[in-house]
């Protein structure tokens, strides 16, 4: 390889996760093919070493007025074209980028991704049973085939009756009966020390896969029909969310549709970690890289799931126990 020195320090940083913003209307592979293409750009941009040099014997006639004596060689110092950039082709050709927990190609926020031996560190990370954050918007008064506000209509409905105060009661609801799934998920004995110490660390989680949970449920704008929520959940899917939106229409005696989906959070990754289209390079990539091994080295950084921490309540209750 020609590789210069500067080429492989900035190969060897681009290992580890980083995140990125994912607008709606856009697969997720077309996002990360074009940071595997925009990466490989940045790698063959910088700089090669000289092109070795061979060793070749050129070939000397005499004049044409002298009598033939034979050719006379010489040693001459050439470069070896066959190790030409444009023979060979790009050193690298290929590098691997891993994704994580996916989005649909309706649904927009954090993805996180991964490069190199960065793609165990992200089955690590996903197997701590971190929490994900959402942004739902809804509308009340319409009910879809797909759950969407995009989808065919299938029923329409009134909701002057409902009011900010019976949605919260719904929310807090439905938010009871996901940690009471959560505990039985869990595996593990509530009344135990091992409990209350996942719970202290933020550990405590569905053991293996099971069905998705909602942690945390929040009402952040309410002006009908419109509505917006915060949610905090685990081993959800996007079609999930907008399922969730519907149900809550009709709980509250109407019907409602999903206008948007939007991923704020990922485990520790966030909104303000995101790089956005025009910093998708080889550069910002690595910079970002940086930031999370700078952040997993400094231990008053970890990672903690907000939605498992115990409230001072039942905090109370475990020590009594």
């Amino acid at each position: 390889m020609l590789c210069s020195s500067s080429t492989i320090r900035m190969f060897r940083r681009l290992e580890g996760l980083f995140c990125v913003y994912k607008p709606s209307g856009v697969h997720w592979k077309l996002v990360r093919d074009s940071i595997e293409i925009n990466l490989l750009k940045g790698l063959n941009a910088t700089p090669l070493q000289p092109l070795p040099q061979g060793v070749r014997f050129l070939a000397h006639r005499g004049s044409e007025t002298e009598a033939p004596k034979g050719l006379t060689l010489s040693a001459a110092s050439v470069p070896v074209l066959s190790k030409h950039p444009l023979v060979t082709g790009p050193e690298f050709q290929n590098i691997r980028v891993g994704v994580g927990h996916r989005l649909d190609a309706f649904s927009s926020g954090v993805l996180v991704l991964a490069v190199g031996n960065g793609n165990k560190a992200l089955n690590d990370l996903y197997r701590t049973r971190v929490t994900r954050e959402y942004t739902l918007e809804g509308e009340f008064g319409t009910a879809t085939d797909d759950f969407s506000h995009k989808g065919r209509v299938i029923e329409r409905s009134t909701y002057g009756h409902i009011t900010q105060d019976k949605l919260d009661r719904v929310l807090a609801m439905l938010e009871g009966v996901n940690q009471k799934a959560l505990l039985m998920y869990s595996n593990v004995d509530m009344r135990s020390q091992e409990a209350y110490e996942m719970a202290v660390h933020g550990l405590l989680g569905p053991d293996g896969k099971s069905q998705p949970i909602l942690t945390g449920l929040r009402c952040v704008h309410f002006q009908p029909p419109n509505f917006t929520l915060e949610v905090q959940c685990l081993n959800e899917t996007q079609k999930y969310l907008r399922k969730f939106v519907h149900e809550i229409g009709l709980e509250l005696r109407s019907t409602a549709a999903c206008k948007g989906v939007r991923r704020t959070r990922d485990g520790p990754f966030t909104l303000q970690n995101a790089l956005i289209h025009h910093q998708w390079t080889a550069s910002d990539v690595v910079q970002a890289i940086g930031q999370y091994h700078s952040k997993k080295k400094d231990p008053h950084t970890q990672i903690k799931n907000p939605a498992f921490q115990p409230t001072e309540g039942s905090t109370t209750t475990t020590k009594q126990q």
